[in-house]
């Protein structure tokens, strides 16, 4: 058997662990467009920072290639499939035939059509290492970096660049700092937190307007920068796919197995949307976590085996200057919210499941209310009362409980 897997994150990381959970010797050919070993993009923010180093931000050991018997072909750029003949062509003409195919080729930032955009020198996006590499060359304690977009990558570029430049000021349009993530009492919370480590915010707001080193703003004022960053967004990089199925615009779509609608095709990571089962709906979810998850699943399921990828919910765990954050889910429903100095707890219900949480400052034993959302525990079979003051396996049946431990 010949596995090609294009990309070399995540999803292609957890497709090649799952192959060989199956099978040990098929032939396993990674085509990446970037010229690293596979790396965990959460950690390009560390790497500014100086918390981590090139070494330590590898996703997988030096020997994970070798180990596991993979062919990578790194720079290199797979251009079109050809689903008849089941050949990858690459960008420069060679071709590479395929047995079993797995399009795990991610996100890019998406850069708006700003006027006088063109003009500024010194502009970033910070979606890769080479990104980070680039800005890194670009900033000095002198600099003032202006960053367009409030969401995780924006405000994780601009913990990364703090303490190593002049001044951050970070634009949005939304009227709240991680408008995605966060409800509007929690997202106070933290960007309070983040202006007292000096930080400056104007949101409600967007640029008009770029000059070489100025921002005009549509509410008048303008923003003096060295260097911007365009952390607006990502857009799934479905190309490939869509080339032959109209269906893709916004992410390739899978079964719970990780395939396509094309035999022989699966999909996993960023590039596919997926049944997010606190909303009930189709969507992106664009989180290391699950990219992995699917990347397993299909490996497996490539190589012969039956594994479903199930249960799948946004979910997000960071820290801002310290402040630790984690959310999952969605937050329609009936909500519990307990708050206080520096710490927000919000859980939200509905249809007797918990839906979603906002945790920040105290995230300790998290995992048990992501497990009640992913596992879709009706509430009145446990203790939620002691579960919303303390998360604790005490709150569950004594069958449950083992269940929890591994049979222990």
């Amino acid at each position: 058997m010949k596995y090609v897997i294009i990309g070399n994150s995540a999803a292609a990381v957890g497709c090649v662990e799952g192959i060989r959970s199956i099978d040990k010797g098929g032939e396993i050919i990674i085509i990446s467009k970037e010229s690293q070993h596979t790396y965990s993009r959460p950690l390009i923010s560390y790497y500014l920072e100086g918390k981590t180093d090139l070494e330590k931000i590898k996703y997988r050991p030096d020997s994970f290639y070798i180990d596991n018997k993979v062919e990578v072909m790194t720079g290199r750029e797979a251009d079109t499939i050809d689903i008849k003949k089941k050949i990858v062509r690459l960008s420069d003409a060679e071709q590479i035939g395929y047995d079993k195919l797995l399009i795990a080729t991610g996100s890019s930032p998406f850069v708006p059509a700003i006027k006088g955009l063109e003009d500024v020198r010194n502009k970033f996006t910070f979606m890769s290492l080479n990104d980070a590499l680039q800005l890194e060359k670009s900033i000095n304690e002198s600099s003032r970096v202006l960053i367009i977009g409030a969401g995780l990558i924006g405000l994780k570029c601009a913990e990364g660049v703090f303490k190593r430049v002049n001044s951050v000021t970070v634009v949005d349009m939304a009227d709240r700092i991680l408008p995605n993530v966060l409800d509007n009492e929690s997202a106070k919370m933290v960007q309070c937190w983040l202006e007292k480590k000096g930080m400056q915010f104007r949101l409600n707001d967007s640029v008009a307007q770029f000059n070489e080193n100025s921002a005009l703003l549509d509410s008048g004022e303008t923003v003096e920068f060295d260097i911007a960053v365009i952390a607006i967004g990502v857009r799934p990089n479905t190309k490939l796919f869509s080339d032959f199925n109209s269906s893709a615009k916004y992410g390739i779509l899978t079964d719970e197995m990780q395939r396509t609608e094309v035999d022989d095709i699966y999909a996993a990571g960023d590039c596919t949307v997926s049944f997010d089962i606190s909303t009930g709906k189709i969507r992106t979810l664009a989180l290391l976590p699950n990219a992995y998850m699917q990347g397993e699943c299909a490996g497996i399921n490539m190589a012969g085996g039956n594994k479903p990828y199930r249960n799948a919910i946004p979910m997000n765990s960071t820290k801002l200057f310290g402040l630790p954050i984690i959310t999952a889910g969605s937050y329609e429903g009936e909500a519990f919210i307990d708050c206080g100095e520096g710490f927000y707890k919000k859980l939200v219900s509905k249809d007797n499941l918990l839906k979603g949480f906002i945790l920040i400052g105290n995230v300790e034993r998290a995992g048990i209310y992501t497990s009640l959302i992913r596992e879709q525990v009706p509430l009145d079979s446990i203790d939620y009362g002691l579960i919303k003051e303390k998360p604790q396996l005490m709150a569950f049946s004594k069958t449950e409980r083992i269940k929890k431990l591994g049979g222990i």
